[in-house]
């Protein structure tokens, strides 16, 4: 896995919540139709102009709330990484355990607005705004996170160990 990369930043603030990122009544939808519900309220139109490859930068408390499976709807759109000066502890799991990489950069808000550019290296632990010359350090991702990573997340890294039968690995999280 290359553990640099480079996107479009879209930025939102503090304690935004799995409700406000993955709304009830999406919850029944399919994954892909879901997807298109993110950030329904928050930023009305977001999902159609978030493209792959971008990356979601906020503030403190990422993802708090309730344990909805937003990580798998970010991948869904092509969403490259989650960035925040810090992330509710279980959606940070969810997000490793979904493949979707989640790195934690202190003051990461103030460092970047909508559109411009960021580089980051999850095994290094830093982000990077070419534009204004700046580099933040962050948290490096553990090497068993970048093997889960690599592996596109937690359950087919375990089909690919032996650990689940290989028809686990096509099987999303959020539908079992």
């Amino acid at each position: 896995m290359n553990t640099r990369l480079t996107g479009r930043v879209w930025v939102v603030g503090d304690s935004v919540t799995t409700d406000a990122m993955y709304p009830a009544f999406a919850m029944k939808l399919p994954v892909p139709e879901a997807a298109r519900h993110i950030f329904y309220e928050l930023r009305p139109g977001w999902t159609g102009q978030v493209a792959p490859g971008d990356i979601v930068v906020a503030g403190r408390n990422f993802g708090l709330g309730s344990s909805r499976p937003v990580a798998a709807l970010f991948r869904e759109l092509g969403v490259a990484a989650l960035v925040a000066e810090e992330f509710n502890s279980l959606f940070l799991r969810n997000c490793i355990n979904h493949g979707l990489p989640a790195l934690t950069v202190p003051g990461v808000t103030s460092a970047f607005t909508d559109g411009e550019t960021m580089c980051l290296d999850f095994a290094e632990g830093w982000a990077e705004n070419p534009e204004r010359g700046l580099r933040l350090p962050g948290s490096a991702l553990p090497p068993l996170v970048l093997d889960i990573l690599t592996a596109g997340g937690i359950l087919p890294k375990l089909a690919r160990e032996g650990y689940l039968p290989a028809s686990a690995e096509a099987i999303p999280l959020n539908r079992r």
